[in-house]
């Protein structure tokens, strides 16, 4: 698995890539084929002052990438939203990819 931890505007601190680590332990054990994993820390310059942290997720698993981003006030709070969305988008990507199709009770007997 790739890791690219990345900042706009930003340094990216021991801290915060640790709690990024951390966060993206979350998702690495809910679907263990991810290939690829681009995070993208940024402060963008914007008039809103409650919107100016941005954290963005590239996701690239087999057949499928999965973009996520989220704004808010706190990069850590736009951190923790992020991985939620993730988590969700690659919990049901996971549920699309298994197979839940079970052979017939009466195909089973033959």
């Amino acid at each position: 698995m790739n890791l690219t931890i990345s900042g706009h505007h930003l340094e990216v601190t021991p801290a915060l890539r640790e709690y990024v680590l951390t966060k993206l332990d979350r998702v690495t054990r809910h679907f263990d084929q991810v290939v690829d994993i681009t995070v993208l820390l940024s402060i963008e310059k914007l008039r809103e002052k409650e919107r100016r942290q941005k954290a963005e997720v590239t996701l690239h698993v087999k057949g499928r990438d999965i973009f996520v981003e989220q704004s808010h006030e706190d990069l850590y709070a736009a951190i923790d939203q992020l991985m939620d969305k993730l988590d969700r988008q690659v919990c049901r990507h996971k549920d699309k990819v298994q197979d839940h199709h079970h052979p017939a009770p009466k195909r089973l007997a033959a």
